[in-house]
């Protein structure tokens, strides 16, 4: 009955991720928390999840040529790195992923915040760089882009949240002048490295349930192709605005709680 119940969680996720294009790591690693999951166990193998199922997204965004590779390199020149380094200090400073529960926990409560700002936000970021040609950062773009890399490779490997949202945001306001398909294409094709990327390093760690990871899968992988599909017949702006308070409602749960 459990594993029916995690391939119905999957499928649930996976659904509202196709509709609204919402991270599935906000939804998937809170509902996971609630199903009395470590926040160890729910990170670590939420990240494999999230590796695995924006993996095809990068992929077809790639074909349509909405990435661009080179703002791919640099975020990943800063986040891989410190997703790696993240890994290895939790390793070394914590004899048991007991002693560093709280810290995710609370690492998963601000960026829960921050990604519900970023939905909430969203439009009115994209109304403030319409029509820019050039950010007053553009002398500074190439180290603002590996810093915000290395930023989102810390709190991604410790939340497993930000790589959507979040990093959607952040290339909205660094390159204004992107189109949105391509600001999209190029977010999902970061995020794949770097959560499969921070996933390997819980799974060094232990803190991969792979029972729990392929009941998943096997839920949410048709129900994102389904959602996808009817996504237009969706009030999207309604939904968005209510998983927006709710993971706000979460975030400041599990940041300050």
């Amino acid at each position: 009955m459990e594993f029916l119940l995690y391939i119905a969680a999957g499928a649930g996720v996976g659904f509202i991720v196709g509709i609204t294009g919402i991270g599935g790591g906000a939804l998937m690693t809170p509902l996971l928390l609630l199903f009395g999951f470590p926040p160890q166990i729910a990170v670590g193998t939420d990240l494999m999840y999230a590796g695995i199922t924006k993996a095809g997204g990068a992929y077809s965004h790639h074909r349509q040529k909405h990435v661009r590779w080179s703002v791919v390199k640099l975020l990943a020149i800063g986040s891989i790195p410190a997703a790696l380094l993240t890994g290895l200090t939790l390793k070394t400073v914590f004899q048991h992923p007991e002693q560093y529960a709280l810290l995710l926990r609370n690492a998963l409560g601000v960026m829960l915040l921050l990604t519900a700002l970023s939905i909430l936000f969203r439009n009115r970021i994209q109304k403030l760089t319409s029509g820019i040609g050039s950010s007053p950062l553009a002398r500074f773009r190439p180290h603002a882009t590996l810093l915000m890399g290395v930023l989102l490779g810390v709190f991604v490997t410790l939340s497993s949240v930000g790589a959507g949202a979040i990093g959607t945001a952040i290339l909205m306001l660094l390159y204004p002048a992107m189109r949105s398909a391509h600001v999209v294409g190029t977010d999902i094709a970061h995020a794949v490295p770097l959560t499969l990327c921070a996933g390997l390093m819980h799974m060094v760690l232990g803190n991969v349930d792979f029972l729990l990871l392929g009941a998943l899968l096997v839920g949410s992988l048709p129900a994102i192709h389904f959602g996808s599909h009817i996504s237009r017949k969706v009030p999207e702006s309604l939904l968005k605005t209510v998983l927006a308070s709710l993971l706000m409602a979460l975030g400041a749960k599990y940041a300050f709680f």
